[in-house]
């Protein structure tokens, strides 16, 4: 899998060298920088280029560089500052193209929810605005160049719903300098509830995961077809004076491997409908907001811990976030 692809230097990483056995009077340990036509200058050598190799065969190169000037060439090279990295998404996004990526990003869909750390594939489809409605989240391809001088490329398939459904974050790789990531769309048409209902026996009972501003959020066993606000009243209704009744979110796996997001007002009266009390499917994940949007944030982890077959809330809402300004 992608994660054990080792990184390659490029123009901006910052490099800190260090000789192991040199004396005080000759050792010029210290910081070095790839600048943007892949060289650096270092120490007794002078111009190396760098760029395209990774770590290891960097410290490999600049060693058997040393044999030549010093009698105790051993060294350290660690990678200090990495460069921001810059992928292409294409296909199946509200909005394809280049993106710029860091250790820190933050989240517009979610109300300015800061997000620390590498940028990994599910940080990079929330920054290109979410996945559209035809998305074919179990075969996302994403395409890596290997190291060397010659341009080359591996491709790796990710399946989406395996993180969604299961938490395997195998499925969420850490991105590097260069990768093209491409959503292809489903070649299936999605299949409804009602639809799939005429074509297979349908199970007893399903479960729905009602989250936010409910008395009991999590997991909830109802019959099939059970409109949402029935899910909603089976996880001990709305919380008074807290829930923003004039919207609830549906978000759905469809069996094609899509991903919807539908907003939905929420009315305790309301009749079954597809358009305001839609029928659930098992699996769905119905959000309460706050009235407050913001602070929904502030919820996930708590009430995500007792979900079941839903690994990460927040992939989700993440994934989905391309209809939250639509709707």
């Amino acid at each position: 899998m992608p994660q054990e692809d080792a990184y390659i230097l490029g123009p901006g990483d910052g490099l800190e060298l260090r000789f192991l056995n040199l004396s005080t009077r000759l050792d010029r340990s210290g910081p070095i920088q790839i600048i943007s036509d892949g060289t650096a200058t270092v120490p007794y050598i002078g111009i190396v280029r760098l760029s395209g190799l990774t770590l290891a065969q960097a410290s490999f190169w600049l060693q058997a560089l040393y044999r030549k000037q010093l009698l105790r060439s051993d060294l350290d090279l660690q990678l200090v500052r990495p460069r921001p990295i810059q992928v292409s998404l294409v296909g199946e996004v509200e909005r394809a193209g280049v993106y710029t990526l860091s250790t820190q990003e933050v989240s517009k869909g979610l109300a300015e929810v800061s997000i620390t750390g590498l940028p990994t594939l599910v940080s990079a489809i929330q920054k290109a605005g979410g996945v559209t409605g035809e998305a074919n989240l179990r075969e996302v391809v994403l395409r890596r160049r290997l190291p060397g001088d010659q341009v080359r490329y591996r491709r790796a398939k990710v399946d989406l719903l395996t993180l969604i459904q299961e938490g395997d974050q195998v499925q969420n790789p850490i991105l590097f300098d260069g990768d093209i990531v491409m959503i292809p769309r489903a070649t299936e048409p999605v299949i409804e509830l009602g639809e799939l209902s005429s074509t297979v026996i349908a199970p007893p009972e399903i479960t729905v995961n009602v989250i936010g501003e409910v008395v009991r959020p999590g997991p909830v066993t109802v019959k099939p077809n059970t409109p949402l606000v029935q899910a909603v009243l089976a996880a001990g209704g709305s919380v008074v004076q807290r829930a923003k009744t004039d919207r609830v979110d549906l978000i759905r796996i469809n069996r094609n491997g899509t991903l919807t997001r539908m907003a939905v007002p929420l009315n305790l009266g309301a009749p079954a409908s597809p358009l305001l009390n839609p029928p659930l499917r098992d699996g769905d994940v119905v959000v309460v907001f706050r009235s407050n949007y913001a602070r929904l944030t502030d919820a996930v982890d708590a009430v995500g811990r007792p979900l079941t077959g839903i690994a990460s809330v927040l992939t989700l809402l993440r994934l989905a976030d391309n209809n939250n300004n639509n709707n």
